[in-house]
């Protein structure tokens, strides 16, 4: 693994940081790839000190020309290309369909979806030629089940999953898995305060009474299984949520 490459979008925070940290530990050099520089910088300082391999490269996966730079970057790095994590994405808003904004819309279909869409079309064949690729796709539960007031991010992550179905498909043959992993609950410093427009107390109010969600480091921990499985192993999904959340409407809560 130690000569391997392994690509993480959104690594800035949350599930894309733990998941470069733990990819770094686990052997390959890490390209943490986000849309902030100073973030990034810190995040390999943190792998490196820790005798791990990282590289920073900013992009922005809802821009065409970013992501030909990030791959063009990559190249340049002169080592077999492995794995890809697409884990950019993000909600924005918890209004009905009826009222929703479409420029959240917009924005949910261009980071969720053609984001992983840009991303995978421009490492497809750098994962091809490494003779061992593979694809993790993170969508989330929303992909699979809808919500009252999650009908973007629902379309968007049902979108993400359909992206990564029709991936294992149409790459049957080829040297290259695909792995798609739905989180349920998980508690980081971001998503909420991007679905809410910065408002600390709406984000904090999702998991109020709930001890344990997920947290970032429980996915790395999916991503790294998953990912680190003998080749001819293809895990196909991951649905993983807190104990305390028996189903998306279902959440124990002590309050």
């Amino acid at each position: 693994m130690t000569s391997s490459i392994a690509i993480v979008t959104g690594a800035s925070s949350g599930i894309g940081a733990a998941t470069a940290r733990r990819l770094a530990a686990e052997g390959y050099h890490v390209v943490a790839a986000a849309r902030r520089a100073d973030r990034l910088d810190t995040l390999v300082k943190e792998i490196t000190a820790a005798g791990g391999e990282a590289t920073a490269l900013t992009c922005d996966v809802t821009s065409d020309e970013s992501v030909a730079g990030l791959a063009a970057a990559v190249g340049r790095l002169g080592r077999p290309v492995t794995v890809l994590v697409n884990n950019a994405g993000g909600a924005r808003g918890l209004d009905p369909v009826e009222t929703g904004s479409i420029s959240d819309w917009q924005w949910m279909f261009d980071v969720n979806v053609l984001g992983t869409v840009r991303v995978t079309q421009a490492f497809v064949p750098a994962l091809d030629a490494s003779g061992a690729g593979t694809i993790v796709v993170l969508s989330s539960t929303a992909g699979l089940i809808v919500y009252e007031g999650g009908g973007g991010y629902s379309a968007a992550k049902h979108a993400q999953t359909a992206v990564a179905e029709t991936l294992r498909l149409e790459l049957s043959g080829r040297p290259i898995r695909v792995i798609e992993i739905d989180p349920g609950m998980v508690r980081t410093e971001e998503f909420g305060l991007t679905r809410f427009d910065g408002d600390a107390d709406k984000a904090a109010a999702v998991y109020a009474g709930v001890a344990e969600p997920l947290v970032a480091d429980d996915i790395a921990d999916c991503v790294a299984w998953s990912v680190t499985r003998p080749h001819h192993v293809n895990i196909d999904r991951i649905v993983v949520r807190p104990l305390a959340q028996a189903a998306q409407h279902k959440v124990h809560r002590v309050l």
